[in-house]
């Protein structure tokens, strides 16, 4: 990967931070997933971070649509534990697919 193109993903995964975090407000939105078994998992997604079946990822960065949640992120996000992507609810942990629909 290129220098200027480093700099760009830096600066958009930056943007998406802030964005997500807000100017202290304490903003989030609550999901309701369904995994490919047919069960229920409420997941939020508050400032920064993803609360999901009773654990707590951190945002690792996006790329493209997706973004990147782990617990701790690893050098290469794509390989994050969950991808998720925002405008059609998909949800792919390293074990399941879920799909999300918003609250």
């Amino acid at each position: 990967m290129n220098i200027p193109k480093q700099v760009a993903l830096s600066s958009f995964s930056i943007l998406a931070l802030l964005a997500m975090s807000g100017c202290d407000r304490d903003t989030y939105t609550t999901w309701s997933c369904i995994d490919s078994a047919g069960s229920k998992s409420t997941m939020v997604l508050k400032k920064a971070q993803m609360q999901f079946q009773d654990h707590q990822y951190d945002y690792c960065g996006s790329l493209g649509p997706q973004s990147y949640f782990d617990m701790k992120c690893p050098a290469q996000i794509q390989e994050s534990n969950y991808s998720f992507t925002p405008s059609s609810g998909k949800m792919l942990s390293s074990t399941n697919e879920y799909q999300c629909n918003a609250l």
